[in-house]
């Protein structure tokens, strides 16, 4: 088997660097800390840069020439999302990693770090979940074009990592939140489509806010800031085949999650959970051991982390549209 040909642990002194997806919620989280280091950072947004465009993309790398590349693009949204979007979110996320990854390959790129999700998993496998169980068993039906988008881009990593020596790995963190997400109760996540959903009660003076589902699905939630730190020690310090798991190693429900939050943004409201529609996994919580064993623990507790989310959708939402 080839062997990637860098040594560890890598240094980033004036590297050229490139992160795909840099207008995002994980991008922009690492530009900022990548602003510690001295690095040529590349800018590609995309507005200039379409990565489902192959020719562009080869084009790009080739003239730019990154030495150091971050995946950290993709299309991504909750589970309604999800649901009426299908063909987009597998379309897209697996022309995004194939241009991106070949043309790193290609273009002799030192090393690549490719950002799945825990969406990979199976949904009912054994909790908390270990790297291992990918693909052994059935996924999500919810979100399953996004999860096999996402796990082709992992096997695109560790095949170009086994045929051609390509240091080339992949991290997968649990669902994360923070500044610039998406707070879209159609398009989001779950974390801001809540937030913009209690704000907006908030707002309106609303006394009853009714919630889809049941409330008691599991989550673990990651402060992005502490995702970009983590990153950061995986480029320059991990080099394997497997993927690695990134989770904040605190589990909520739903129900708890929606009540901190509306503590958060001050509703008082009475909240209730229908139960129609889905819940999703039932319960997803990563087995972190392997990336904290590296000397990496998040460092946000969760209602820290949603006052400073808060604070910056006050700051740069447009009210207008949650009222």
């Amino acid at each position: 088997m080839a062997r990637p040909q860098n040594a560890m642990p890598l240094n980033l002194s004036e590297k050229k660097v490139f992160v795909a997806g840099e207008t995002g919620l994980v991008g922009r989280a690492l530009v900022s800390a990548l602003k510690n280091e001295n690095i040529n950072l590349l800018s590609a947004p995309h507005n200039e840069l379409d990565l489902t465009d192959q020719k562009r993309v080869r084009d790009w790398f080739e003239i730019n020439r990154p030495e150091i590349v971050i995946m950290a693009a993709g299309r991504v949204g909750g589970i309604l999302a999800n649901q009426s979007q299908p063909a987009d979110f597998i379309a897209d996320n697996l022309a995004m990693a194939l241009n991106v990854i070949d043309a790193s390959h290609k273009n002799n790129v030192e090393k690549l770090l490719y950002l799945g999700t825990s969406c990979i998993y199976p949904r009912d496998c054994p909790q908390p979940i270990e790297e291992e169980y990918i693909l052994t068993g059935a996924l999500e039906e919810t979100n399953k074009p996004y999860a096999l988008a996402k796990i082709a881009g992992i096997q695109l990593c560790q095949s170009y990592r086994m045929q051609y020596g390509c240091d080339f790995i992949s991290a997968m963190p649990t669902n994360l939140y923070g500044p610039y997400d998406r707070f879209d109760t159609h398009g989001s996540h779950v974390m801001p489509a809540l937030m913009l959903k209690l704000h907006d009660a908030k707002i309106k003076n609303a006394p009853v806010l009714s919630l889809m589902g049941t409330g008691q699905a599991l989550r673990e939630f990651l402060y992005v800031d502490d995702l970009a730190e983590a990153l950061l020690l995986l480029l320059k310090n991990y080099s394997a085949s497997e993927p690695i798991n990134i989770g904040s190693g605190q589990e909520v429900s739903i129900q708890e999650l929606v009540y901190l939050i509306a503590e958060t943004v001050g509703y008082i409201g009475n909240i209730q959970f229908a139960g129609d529609g889905p819940d999703g996994t039932p319960r997803k919580f990563l087995d972190s051991s392997k990336i904290n064993a590296l000397g990496w623990k998040a460092k946000t507790p969760l209602k820290e982390g949603l006052a400073q989310t808060y604070q910056w959708f006050l700051e740069n939402h447009d009210i207008k549209k949650a009222a």
